[in-house]
This record gives C-alpha cells, sequence and structure tokens, in this order.
C-alpha cells in the first residue's frame, strides 16, 4: 500500500473480530486483512487501483471486501504471474455487496 501512495500504520491484535463488526464488514465476507482508509473499510487483498476508485467515486459504500486469499492477488502474486479470477465487492451503506471490480482471467478491472 504504501508503494501505491497510502500512509500506513500497522495495528497488530488477535482481537479481529470486534473491529470488522466495528467496521460494518459482512459476515462471511471477512479474510486475513482489515484497513480503514479515510471513511471505508477494505477487507482483504484488495488491489489499490480499486481503493484508489472507491475514495475518488466516493457515495455511500462502507468499504470494500475480498474474501479469501486469490492467486495473484496483491501480497499473493506467483512467480509465472498467474492470476485467478476474483470480484471484489463493495459493500453498501445497508451492509448488502455487489461487485465493483473483476480481476485476473478475463476479467476486467
Amino acid at each position: 500500500m504504501r508503494e501505491n501512495g497510502f500512509t500506513v500504520e500497522v495495528n497488530e491484535t488477535d482481537e479481529v473480530e470486534p473491529i470488522k463488526q466495528r467496521l460494518g464488514v459482512p459476515f462471511g465476507k471477512g479474510s486475513c486483512h482489515t484497513a480503514e482508509v479515510g471513511p471505508y473499510f477494505v477487507e482483504g487483498h484488495v488491489p489499490a487501483e480499486d481503493i484508489k476508485r472507491l475514495l475518488a467515486e466516493g457515495g455511500d459504500a462502507k468499504g470494500l471486501v475480498l474474501p479469501g486469499m486469490p492467486i495473484g492477488s496483491p501480497g499473493m502474486e506467483m512467480p509465472d504471474g498467474r492470476v485467478e479470477r476474483y470480484t471484489v465487492e463493495r459493500v453498501d451503506a445497508q451492509g448488502e455487496t455487489h461487485p465493483f471490480a473483476v480481476h485476473g482471467e478475463h476479467g476486467q478491472p
């Protein structure tokens, strides 16, 4: 994230569920990393360009989620450059998720 112009402050904790609940991460959409970026949360290995797009577009979103650790997502790069298809989802003000960006084979970010 630093390489993409974000200021990063790391807070390591074993008590992640209360943080995810406070931010509004939908049940079943959790991942290994949770971030607060401006007024939004980012859950999982979401590409920086998607975060920048959310910040630019604004709106009533709570944040972005990418459950799991898809091959080729940021931090999960493969030596052969392979990227499995994955969808970053936008979480609206009611906590519902909607496709935001598709990456990987035949995806169009």
